[in-house]
């Protein structure tokens, strides 16, 4: 069976997959380059370019599936480029999506799936959007799916919240919350817009939370409800939520001698919702006995939680799931297609470079492995550009930029590069046997995704200074076998440090690096100092 899906949203993608495995998989912002791009008629031509055989279904997937014009539209141009009808996979499978993407990953045969989400699918009632989704969980084994609990935000008349409330009751045979206006990601997305930045770049956020001395915080839940007078609507241009009592503090201007203040509130809402999800991971886990647990949707992203809910947890077996954020609709929406029609699980991913990439040439000059650890030791930034790029949102070693992260100043000099707020930390990739001699593992002997925080012991600091947070912590990536491999073997063997910084492949506000003409694109605008293509064995 083959299963086409599209998703029409922010960070929209197109996956096909043939007999429980992806066929081909292309986000659209990598191909259109616009960063976050909605809808994927480039992914969909190039996968009717490169597609010959007989498709047995094609799915739209969208999370408010309110836009019927746009549905519309697709659903001609699908008839027409495809020849076969669309189906419109939309009605509440939004976090269906995420789940089954989950799930299907983390190889466990039995586990609990917590879908943490900003806007999930909306539920209507008589044509009206009244609710959406925003935290789900699931009991999932090879055989069946269960919905264990599903919380819903309220979009439709606050006063009215008993009747949409007992409508999704009504729907699902399971513990239903439908009480407030808001959710653990939209009281998070309440620091991001009081330094001026949009929703889906809570990220930051994250980053600037850990400048925050602050220690103790008044609540943002009670009862498992966040606290509605709190907070605001959406405040406009674009900005999400926000704290009631800080509509005058506003700015997009977070300066290194101004800062507290936004800090404090950004470690707010990082203590408070981080601690929303451990209280719901808890409360299933004693429910159900059940010791796996994946992670997955936007929040999903945030390494801060996923370190705390390891440490709160030991005994727990987590999975996060890399491609958490709307990246994956398109392959969790085809893979629970799949379990709906055949009822077998799709075979998990093996990597994260499943993305699809079409070679070219390049010219310039020859170069091995140990002139870009040369390079790096005379500490210049060195992108590398490796085949497939990435499919998730973590630079992982074929769309990386590399530094010695032993510069004092290394944060700096590649911010340069990037053009990125001051307050954003570099990850770090380590050789993964010495993973456990520089950092708190948590129990844990590889980290290959960047989808967890660990502390740094004393001597990491003292080490590797580029790459360790303000407050003593790195997002870490652990490598064992490929070129990234090779690479810091040898940059270990000279220098006697195993680690490098590293970040993705683009600049602030672009796509990740797709093509080789984008590769150059970024180093003729950029102090990037050189590109390493790694399959080509050109340096340039």
């Amino acid at each position: 069976m083959r299963i086409l899906a599209f998703s029409v949203a922010h960070d929209s993608s197109v996956c096909c997959l043939k007999d429980g495995k992806v066929e081909f998989f292309c986000k659209e912002e990598r191909v259109s380059g616009k960063k976050r791009d909605q809808v994927p008629f480039k992914s969909l031509e190039i996968f009717k370019e490169n597609n010959k055989d007989t498709i047995d279904h094609v799915l739209y997937c969208t999370p408010s599936n309110s836009q019927k014009d746009v549905e519309g539209i697709i659903s001609i141009y699908v008839n027409k480029v495809f020849d076969m009808p669309m189906e419109n996979y939309s009605e509440l499978k939004h976090h269906d999506s995420h789940m089954a993407l989950a799930y299907s990953n983390s190889n466990f045969d039995e586990a609990l799936v917590f879908v943490v989400d900003r806007n999930g699918s909306s539920f209507y009632i008589d044509g009206f959007d009244v609710a959406r989704e925003c935290e789900s969980v699931y009991s999932v084994n090879k055989k069946q799916i269960t919905e264990l609990q599903k919380n819903f935000f309220i979009t439709g008349p606050t006063d009215q919240k008993h009747i949409i409330k007992e409508n999704i009751k009504n729907y699902y045979n399971c513990e239903v919350q439908c009480d407030s206006e808001f959710s653990i990601v939209k009281v998070y997305e309440a620091a991001t817009s009081l330094i001026g930045q949009k929703p889906l770049e809570n990220g930051k956020t994250m980053g600037l939370s850990s400048y925050s001395k602050k220690e103790k915080f008044s609540p943002l839940f009670i009862d498992d409800l966040p606290i509605s007078e709190k907070f605001t609507g959406p405040i406009g241009n674009g900005l999400g939520s926000t704290f009631a009592d800080s509509l005058d503090k506003l700015t997009s201007n977070i300066s290194p001698s101004d800062f507290e203040y936004y800090a404090d509130k950004a470690k707010h809402v990082q203590v408070e919702t981080q601690q929303q999800l451990l209280n719901l991971v808890k409360k299933h886990v004693q429910k159900t006995g059940v010791k796996n647990v994946c992670i997955v949707g936007g929040y999903g992203l945030n390494v801060v939680a996923n370190q705390f809910l390891i440490k709160h947890l030991p005994d727990i077996n987590f999975y996060f799931e890399p491609t958490a954020d709307d990246t994956g609709i398109s392959i969790g929406a085809a893979i629970h297609k799949n379990f709906t029609e055949t009822s077998t699980w799709s075979t998990g991913l093996a990597d994260n470079f499943f993305h699809y990439y079409k070679d070219t040439d390049i010219d310039g000059k020859s170069a091995d492995i140990s002139e870009v650890v040369e390079l790096l030791t005379k500490q210049k930034s060195v992108a590398l550009f490796d085949g497939s790029p990435e499919a998730g949102p973590r630079a992982l070693g074929h769309r990386s930029i590399l530094f010695d992260p032993r510069h004092p100043s290394a944060k700096d000099i590649v911010n340069k590069i990037k053009n990125r707020e001051w307050y954003r930390p570099f990850a770090g990739v380590i050789l993964e046997e010495h993973f456990e001699d520089y950092f708190d593992t948590l129990g844990i002997n590889k980290s290959e995704y960047m989808t967890i925080n660990f502390d740094a012991k004393e001597i990491t600091k003292n080490i590797v200074p580029g790459i360790i947070h303000v407050d003593g912590t790195c997002r870490i990536q652990t490598v064992s076998s490929g070129f990234l491999y090779d690479l810091l073997q040898k940059f270990y063997k000279v220098t006697g440090c195993p680690m490098l910084l590293n970040t993705s492949f683009n600049l602030a506000g672009q796509p990740l690096v797709q093509t080789k003409n984008n590769a150059l694109n970024v180093l003729n605008n950029s102090m990037l100092d050189n590109v390493y293509f790694v399959k080509e064995g050109i340096l340039i």
